[in-house]
């Protein structure tokens, strides 16, 4: 996971001794040493995580958070307050300010590294969603990139500790900030955690008989908790079993002796994060299935894909990362809807939408292009692995029959053509990827059909 970190500091010897210790985690790193150029560095968008000094003089960083959080175009950025300040009114005051997380100086190496990657994944999260909405921002979305109200009613936490003494502890400590219900077998914390409606999971490591990343693993791997926040609770001299647990994608951490100011403010972070980028995604999602949806097979449409593929490729090329797409095509299809009409060749769009998105990923963008026509992109994905995908979905295509009654009969065989191609390192265009791509359609539909062929970049 690679970021860009921007440190703010008025002391040159602070930049320095927090920028060894991002890069020695392969994180970019910008610096500013005063508010207002770190307010201008941020409004460039080249900012995922904010290290902010407390103490500098002029524009001190409570005052630089608030209006980092007070306008729309850099309210998304994490925000870590990190001060010699160690009383809870400053932890306060910093909350109130917006920030999203605090360090204290001296900053330990574990805390630094596990609140920065915490914020990056949420960052990410987040950045996903809006760019998503930026590409329809015509059809009023816009308005929803500006909203920040996000409700700070009672979170309502999960905690999995099967010491009652430790557990009724932490109860006590949130019985003004959220409703904390305890399980102590890890077992069924699983179930209760999918199905219960909760918005943060607190994680004991104390366990007698049973490894607490073991939960944390199967946390992430369901999909109604995948989102979850996890808050690891580790006792004294556990770094090794934190930064497996951060692996795993844990998303915070306490140490014992649990500090009850700390603990609410780490909880109130990620539920905030949590309702801010759901209430993003309902609202993305809503608006997107009138105007980009493609009616007959629930895929994004042209209009979108032409909007949203410059943006993904212009992301891959700032950030040297692999790009590829696919272009399919339904072998004969006209011949389909002569035999069996348009009724039987629209069963067999449907179908063909629903088989080529169970064999793409969430991140993939999989559009209908246009009649019998759907294309694939695929960011993070170099050639060798798109045509393994493409080959994946020709077999799947051909595997089993379709039906073009709503009563099923007999089957009829369906195959489908695909040409590949991937993003240049240099000196490429959007243009250039999808014209390759149609070159080697016409390949494999000249070449016999039902067959994959690749444009080498």
């Amino acid at each position: 996971m690679t970021a860009r970190i921007l440190v703010v500091d008025d002391i040159p010897a602070n930049v320095k001794l927090l920028e060894v210790r991002l890069l020695a985690e392969y994180l970019e790193v910008l610096t500013a040493n005063n508010g207002t150029e770190a307010l201008e560095i941020c409004e460039g968008g080249r900012v995922d995580v904010v290290l902010l000094d407390v103490m500098m003089p002029g524009m001190d960083g409570f005052e630089v958070c608030r209006r980092l959080k007070a306008d729309p175009a850099t309210a998304h950025i994490p925000v870590v307050m990190v001060t010699a300040l160690d009383q809870t009114s400053d932890r306060i005051r910093g909350l109130e300010a917006g920030a999203d997380d605090f360090l204290t100086k001296p900053v330990n190496d574990l805390q630094l590294i596990t609140r920065v990657k915490s914020l990056v994944r949420l960052k990410m999260l987040t950045d996903e969603l809006r760019l998503r909405a930026s590409t329809t921002r015509n059809i009023g979305i816009e308005e929803l990139l500006s909203r920040r109200e996000v409700s700070d009613a009672t979170a309502k936490v999960l905690l999995v500790d099967e010491r009652q003494e430790s557990a009724n502890r932490v109860q006590k400590m949130l019985r003004n900030a959220g409703e904390c219900t305890v399980i102590a077998d890890p077992h069924a914390a699983v179930f209760e955690a999918a199905e219960g409606g909760y918005e943060c999971i607190l994680v004991s490591t104390r366990f007698a008989a049973f490894d607490p990343l073991r939960l944390c693993s199967q946390l992430r791997s369901l999909d109604r908790t995948r989102f979850l926040p996890i808050i690891l609770i580790a006792g004294a001299g556990e770094e090794e079993r934190i930064v497996r647990g951060l692996e795993l994608g844990i998303n915070d951490y306490l140490t014992t002796p649990v500090d009850q100011q700390e603990l609410v403010a780490r909880i109130r972070t990620q539920v905030r994060r949590k309702r801010y980028n759901e209430q993003l995604r309902a609202s993305v999602a809503e608006t997107m299935e009138m105007a980009v949806i493609d009616a007959l097979t629930g895929l994004h449409n042209r209009r979108y894909l032409d909007n949203h593929l410059q943006t993904l490729f212009d992301r891959a090329t700032a950030r040297r990362r692999p790009l590829s797409l696919m272009i399919t095509d339904i072998d004969r299809f006209k011949a389909i809807n002569d035999t069996h009409g348009h009724d039987g060749g629209d069963r067999v769009l449907r179908e063909f939408a629903r088989r080529l998105r169970q064999n793409v990923r969430g991140i993939d963008l999989a559009c209908r292009f246009g009649g019998e026509e759907f294309v694939v992109v695929m960011p993070d994905t170099d050639q060798p692995v798109a045509e393994k995908v493409a080959e994946r979905i020709r077999a799947e295509i051909a595997r089993a029959p379709f039906f073009t009654r709503e009563e099923g009969g007999e089957g009829i065989t369906v195959t489908v053509s695909v040409g590949v191609s991937s993003m240049k390192p240099y000196g490429d265009r959007v243009e250039d990827l999808m014209k390759r791509a149609d070159v080697a359609l016409y390949e494999a539909k000249s070449g016999g059909r039902n067959r994959v062929v690749a444009k080498a970049a």
